[in-house]
C-alpha cells in the first residue's frame, strides 16, 4: 500500500485522545510538529512508513486498524448498502462515500452494522444465513488468501505425479487418507450426488456428475479432510450466532478451495492473459464447467497479480437470484432480490450451449448509472433422467470500459449508445417508462388517470 493511499486521521485522533494527549504532545513523542500532526488528523496528509513504526514503538498501535474500512467491504461495500431504495432518492455519490469512510470510518462502520442487522428491503433480515453468508463473502471479497496458497501447493505437487487432474484427486484420496473413489448408480445413491462413507472407507460419487463435476466433488472433499482447521478459523471469524450460516460459509470455502486446486492461481491468471480471458478455452484447458469458471474469475485479487474484477450470479427462470459474487466489482446490479426482465440473461435459457452476451447500462437511482458488459450461459444442475435436472444461467458481469480485453468482446462495439438500460426489478425500478414493467415501484405513489392510459400499467410519482 502506498503512502497516499493512508489517511487516517480519524484514527490517530482517537488514538491521541485515548492517551489523553494534546496534538503538541503527540507531535513531540513523534518527532514531528504539532502543524503536520494537525493535518494528519484533518486527512490532508497521508501517514508515511516510518509514522506508523513511530506510532507502533510509542502508542502499542496496531497498524491493521488503519484498514477498518475493511470491515465494511470498502467503499463498495458501503455502496452496496446505500443502493437500497431507500436511499434512492438522496443521490448519493462514490466520491461522498469514500470521504464518508476516511473522515469518519467508525460511523460508517455503525451504519453498516446497523444496515446489516435490520434487514434490507425486499425481506432479508440478520436471520437469514444466505445473505448472512453472502455479506460475509463480501467483506472478504471472495479472496481468501491462505486457502488459494494453499491450493496451489497442492496442485503443483498433484501434477508432479499425475497430469490427470482426476486420477491425482482419486490417488491422493487413496494414499493420504485411505479412502477410494467409487461411481455408485442413481438406484443405488437416488438422493446424493456425493456421500463419504467411512466405515467402507469410500467417496461415492453419483453416475449423474459428469467429469468436472466429478473432480469438483473429490477435491470438495480434500478441502474437508486437509483445510478443515483453515475453513473452521475462517467460518469463526465471521462470529455468527447462527449455526446454519456457520456451516453455509464453511461449505463456500471448501467449494472456494477445490475450485483453486483445480484452477491454481498462478497457472489460471497465466491462462487468462494468454487467451483474453477466453471462456471456453479456460473450460478445456482446466477440465471445468462454466459455473465453477464463473466462481473463479471472481476471486482473482491476489496482490501483485490481480485479475479482471467480474461479478457473477446465477439465475432461476423466474428471475430470482441463488448466487450472487460481486468480488472485487463494485457492482450493486445484484443487490435486488429479482432480476430485470430486460436482461438478455433470461434468453439464455432457450441457447443451450452458447454464451449470450449484451451490454447494458444498469440505472443505480438518483441519476447514476453504469455500463456493464454481460455474458451468460445455461447450465443444468444433476438431476434424475428424463429432464428433471434443475436449470439455471450463469452470468458474469465486467465494466464496459475494461471489456474491451476480452475475447469474448472482440468486434462487439461497446458504447453508450449501444446499451440496453436495464434496472434493479420492478418492484426497485424507477424507469417510468419501461414497457415490461409488472409492478410498481415499492413505496411509489400510484397515479390513476381515468381519461387516459398510458403506455405502462403503472403510473407513479419519481
Amino acid at each position: 500500500m502506498s503512502d497516499a493511499t493512508i489517511l487516517a486521521g480519524s484514527a490517530i485522533r482517537r488514538l491521541r485522545r485515548r492517551e489523553g494527549l494534546t496534538q503538541a504532545g503527540m507531535a513531540a513523542r513523534l518527532a514531528i510538529s504539532p502543524s503536520y500532526l494537525n493535518l494528519i488528523e484533518r486527512n490532508q496528509r497521508p501517514l508515511s512508513a516510518r509514522l506508523v513504526v513511530q506510532l507502533a514503538e510509542q502508542f502499542d498501535f496496531d497498524p491493521r486498524s488503519l484498514r477498518q474500512d475493511e470491515a465494511v467491504g470498502g467503499v463498495e461495500g458501503l455502496r452496496r448498502r446505500l443502493a437500497d431504495e431507500r436511499f434512492a432518492d438522496l443521490g448519493i455519490d462514490r466520491d461522498e462515500i469514500a470521504e464518508w469512510l476516511t473522515a469518519a470510518p467508525q460511523a460508517a462502520l455503525a451504519f453498516a452494522r446497523l444496515y446489516d442487522t435490520s434487514g434490507k428491503a425486499g425481506g432479508a433480515t440478520a436471520s437469514d444465513p444466505v445473505d448472512l453468508v453472502r455479506r460475509e463473502i463480501e467483506r472478504w471479497r471472495n479472496f481468501f488468501a491462505d486457502l488459494d496458497a494453499a491450493a496451489e501447493t497442492l496442485s503443483d505437487e498433484l501434477r508432479l505425479s499425475n497430469a490427470d487432474m482426476g486420477a491425482a484427486l482419486a490417488e491422493r484420496l487413496r494414499q493420504q487418507h485411505q479412502i477410494s473413489v467409487r461411481i455408485l448408480p442413481i438406484d443405488v445413491m437416488p438422493d446424493a450426488l456425493r456421500r463419504l462413507d467411512l466405515h467402507a472407507r469410500q467417496l461415492q460419487l453419483s453416475e449423474l456428475l459428469d467429469g468436472p463435476q466429478r473432480n469438483f466433488q473429490i477435491a470438495v472433499q480434500l478441502a474437508h479432510l486437509e483445510q478443515r482447521e483453515a475453513i473452521t478459523a475462517l467460518a469463526n471469524v465471521a462470529q455468527f450466532e447462527d449455526r446454519a450460516a456457520w456451516r453455509m460459509l464453511r461449505r463456500h470455502l471448501a467449494n472456494y478451495f477445490a475450485a483453486a486446486l483445480l484452477m491454481p492461481y498462478g497457472r489460471f491468471m497465466r491462462a487468462c492473459d494468454a487467451t483474453g480471458y477466453d471462456l471456453a478455452l479456460l473450460q478445456r484447458r482446466f477440465n471445468v464447467g462454466f459455473e465453477q469458471l464463473a466462481h473463479r474469475l471472481t476471486t482473482l485479487q491476489r496482490v501483485g497479480q490481480r485479475g479482471l474484477p467480474f461479478f457473477m450470479a446465477r439465475i432461476d427462470r423466474a428471475g430470482q437470484f441463488s448466487k450472487r459474487h460481486a468480488g472485487a466489482s463494485g457492482t450493486t446490479l445484484l443487490e435486488s432480490e429479482t432480476s430485470c426482465p430486460l436482461w438478455a440473461a433470461h434468453r439464455a435459457f432457450e441457447s443451450a450451449g452458447r454464451i449470450v452476451p449484451q451490454l447494458v447500462e444498469f440505472a443505480e437511482g438518483a441519476g447514476q448509472a453504469s455500463r456493464w458488459l454481460t455474458l451468460s450461459s445455461a447450465v443444468e444442475g444433476s438431476g434424475a433422467p428424463g429432464g428433471e435436472a434443475a436449470q439455471f444461467v450463469i452470468v458474469l458481469g465486467l465494466e464496459a470500459r475494461l471489456a474491451g480485453q476480452l475475447a469474448q468482446a472482440r468486434g462487439m462495439p461497446l458504447g453508450p449508445e449501444q446499451a440496453v438500460r436495464i434496472g434493479p426489478g420492478c418492484a426497485r425500478c424507477l424507469n417510468p417508462n419501461c414497457r415490461q414493467r409488472s409492478l410498481p415501484p415499492r413505496g411509489a405513489a400510484l397515479q390513476f388517470d381515468e381519461r387516459s392510459r398510458g403506455l405502462t400499467p403503472f403510473s407513479f410519482a419519481g
